[in-house]
């Protein structure tokens, strides 16, 4: 972050807290890395935020430093049992301003527990209305790769939709399901969602392929594409056996910058995106 001589800088805050769902039912494309990363840009630079750890294998609560033993609190207790947001969230090592409600791997089970439970697709959204947001600048919710209940909740919860794209051919294939995924929430059981951002992960400079796949979502999504391309970097797939992002691992490797330019973007965006038709 020195080097790049924006350690100092506060991003401004959004004038109320943005819910953000990090979506694609297409695994490997960056999706826990991506949360992660920008929910540590955010915040270094003055925001304060939360990630949910929605993903059943818990990466993301790996990477923040989550200590997941077999009888910890989870999201689970949240979405079965009506805990509070507030008992389940704990802050991460070494970040100020930054919390996460882990997962663990009883998560796993709750796509069939939820399905005999009364309004089972807005059991996240009960927890967030219970929760004073007034305290929190962005709450980032990190889905499973699978268009499930518990996505279908994030979805319901959010108010905005991120959605990483890898600059190969195969993640354009499966786009097209998410979106048609996010105009059916948005039809059945949350008018207001909208498809905010977009950013690319993953690119590779000395492939055609990686340049041809940016420019076809660039010409598709138009400016809820970030400007901002996030490389392949070792630096970022070490970092999570650290129980780190890179932010903290390696600031000045080119993932992440590369993740804290894609952050101050997003800080400096309008409160939301047009939805994609």
């Amino acid at each position: 972050m020195t080097v790049r001589g924006h350690t100092e800088e506060t991003w401004p805050r959004p004038r109320s807290c943005r819910v953000i769902g990090v979506a694609n039912q297409k695994g490997g494309v960056g999706k826990t890395t991506t949360t992660v990363n920008l929910a540590a840009s955010l915040a270094m630079h003055g925001q304060r935020v939360m990630v949910v750890d929605l993903d059943p294998q818990g990466n993301a609560s790996t990477a923040l430093g989550m200590e997941r033993e077999q009888d910890s609190r989870s999201i689970y207790h949240c979405l079965v049992e009506d805990a509070g947001l507030r008992d389940l969230a704990r802050p991460v090592p070494d970040i100020p301003n930054l919390w996460c409600v882990p997962a663990t791997i009883d998560l796993a089970g709750a796509e069939i527990e939820l399905v005999s439970l009364v309004a089972r697709e807005a059991r996240l959204k009960r927890a967030f209305a219970a929760y004073d947001s007034s305290e929190l600048d962005y709450i980032l919710i990190d889905c499973p790769p699978s268009l499930g209940l518990l996505t279908v909740n994030a979805m319901v919860a959010a108010e905005e939709v991120l959605i990483p794209i890898q600059c190969e051919y195969y993640a354009l294939e499966g786009l097209g399901q998410l979106l048609r995924n996010v105009d059916l929430v948005k039809s059945h059981l949350n008018p207001s969602l909208v498809i905010s951002t977009i950013v690319l992960t993953m690119y590779d400079g000395r492939t055609r392929l990686a340049s041809q796949v940016a420019d076809e979502v660039r010409q598709h999504f138009g400016d809820l594409v970030l400007k901002t391309l996030v490389p392949r970097s070792v630096r970022v797939s070490e970092a999570p056996s650290y129980g780190q992002s890179v932010m903290t691992y390696d600031p000045g490797s080119t993932g992440a910058v590369a993740y804290m330019e894609a952050a101050r973007e997003i800080a400096y965006r309008a409160e939301a995106g047009a939805a994609v038709q």
